[in-house]
């Protein structure tokens, strides 16, 4: 599987509605630094390559960069990446992470996944799955059927997140999964969702 490029990637976000964290990727640190002026600091950079699956693994995101000397540093240390196809610059997120993604079984087709972000998908594997299309019912039933659901809910003076902001991006992966034949896998980790909005910050699409 190859990951799809950048700007494809975004323009199926954007067809699709999904809203997403304001990002650009660029391939000049001096075009790169005056959209990251324009987002204002802090921001997040990302390498980018439809070879590196993981980029977390080779040191391939920084987030919290504060300032134009930071800025100009991590950038040039990700452009340096082997196999680096450009950098992302991204606005800083901010709430609880989220996971969601896709992958198209030969028997069933588009099946969905959902969790909280991070080491709970990787680690403590609290998921939960459909097969497409879904309805808003079995979106919601989806979110509900983890056991860290109680966290979305609000914790310990922690507000509730916006579960129908979160219920709108699975049903609109899930139109994307059954429409776009071409797409074999998706995986956005984190969403950042908060009592108002959920973005997506990281997002992949495998062909």
């Amino acid at each position: 599987m190859q990951i799809l490029d950048f700007q494809t990637s975004k323009k199926l976000l954007l067809k699709y509605k999904i809203p997403f964290l304001e990002t650009e990727i660029f391939r000049s640190e001096k075009k790169a630094r005056e959209f990251a002026k324009k987002l204002k600091f802090p921001v997040v950079l990302k390498v980018f390559s439809s070879k590196i699956f993981h980029r977390t693994d080779i040191g391939g995101i920084k987030v919290g960069i504060k300032n134009e000397k930071e800025f100009e540093k991590t950038f040039s240390k990700l452009s340096k990446i082997p196999k680096a196809e450009g950098v992302l610059v991204q606005k800083m997120g901010w709430g609880l992470e989220i996971g969601l993604g896709m992958k198209k079984d030969p028997v069933f087709g588009p099946v969905l996944m959902f969790g909280l972000g991070g080491i709970f998908i990787e680690t403590l594997k609290d998921v939960s799955f459909r097969i497409c299309p879904l309805s808003k019912k079995t979106a919601r039933e989806m979110i509900k059927e983890i056991k860290g659901y109680p966290i979305l809910k609000g914790q310990r003076g922690q507000k509730a997140v916006n579960i129908e902001e979160l219920v709108k991006i699975i049903l609109r992966l899930s139109k994307l999964s059954l429409k776009e034949k071409e797409i074999k896998e998706i995986d956005f980790n984190p969403i950042f969702i908060n009592e108002k909005t959920a973005k997506a910050a990281d997002f992949k699409f495998f062909t």
